[in-house]
């Protein structure tokens, strides 16, 4: 069995298996059908049969926080435990520092500037503001590490252990971007543009998976060296948010 690890302890193995901070009586349960709970989001996310996206993601977090419930999983499991929220905070922020300053370099040099050319950022500072505060933080960030780093990884630490649950919960956030690169491939120039064989873009879609696999171990980390959902809530938030503001820049 095992705990998340005192953030405040180094340790030689920050994904070591330890006892359990509490009793999960059916994480087993929980992990089955938070899993196929994504799968089926997926499968009608695809399909287009999701509707608005502001009542499918409310309906989506809603049925994760019903099968955590139920499955008798605490506050402190999920990564919402108050007296972790400072810890949350020390890691995020400096997560949030790290990508403000990749990204910036990624802005500045040519070679990489070219990715940050997205049609999405072609909108006005009011809808940049949309984007930030309802489409990023209230419909990706939020909801998808509740899923993900709260429910998914908090029964997987109670069935397998910190590496283990850190390695699954994360290639299932991989595979959840498959649709969305899809998406976002007609959107980027970059992207798009080398991307006009199917066999160029299974090449950029499983690109896309490694990557948010690499990103989801980040998150696993954050969380589980901090003990608290806010610290990959911040990560999530500077990837995708900064990620938008400074494309924002570059296309104005």
């Amino acid at each position: 069995m095992s705990r998340l690890p005192d953030p405040a302890v180094g340790s030689s193995d920050d994904f070591a298996a330890t006892e359990p901070t509490s009793p999960f009586g059916n994480a087993k349960r929980c992990f089955l059908q938070a899993t196929g709970l994504l799968v089926l989001f997926s499968l009608l996310r695809g399909f287009g049969l999701v509707g608005p996206p502001l009542l499918s993601v409310s309906i989506l977090t809603a049925v994760f926080v019903l099968i955590a419930w139920r499955a008798g999983a605490t506050a402190k499991d999920l990564g919402l435990g108050a007296a972790d929220l400072r810890a949350g905070t020390r890691y995020g922020a400096v997560a949030f520092g790290l990508v403000l300053l990749a990204l910036a370099v990624a802005a500045v040099l040519p070679a990489t500037r070219v990715f940050l050319h997205d049609s999405r950022a072609e909108i006005d500072g009011g809808q940049l503001a949309y984007e930030l505060g309802v489409s990023i933080i209230l419909l990706t960030a939020l909801p998808e590490e509740f899923a993900f780093r709260g429910v998914l990884l908090g029964s997987a630490l109670q069935l397998w252990g910190a590496r283990c649950a850190s390695l699954v919960s994360s290639a299932i956030f991989g595979l959840w971007h498959i649709e969305p690169t899809l998406h976002t491939m007609s959107g980027n120039v970059a992207v798009g543009g080398t991307s006009s064989s199917t066999a160029e873009q299974v090449l950029v879609v499983g690109g896309a998976v490694l990557v948010t696999f690499t990103a989801g171990l980040a998150f696993c980390w954050l969380r589980l060296r901090s003990e608290s959902l806010l610290a990959p809530v911040l990560a999530h938030l500077a990837t995708n948010g900064l990620g938008l503001v400074v494309a924002w820049v570059v296309v104005h």
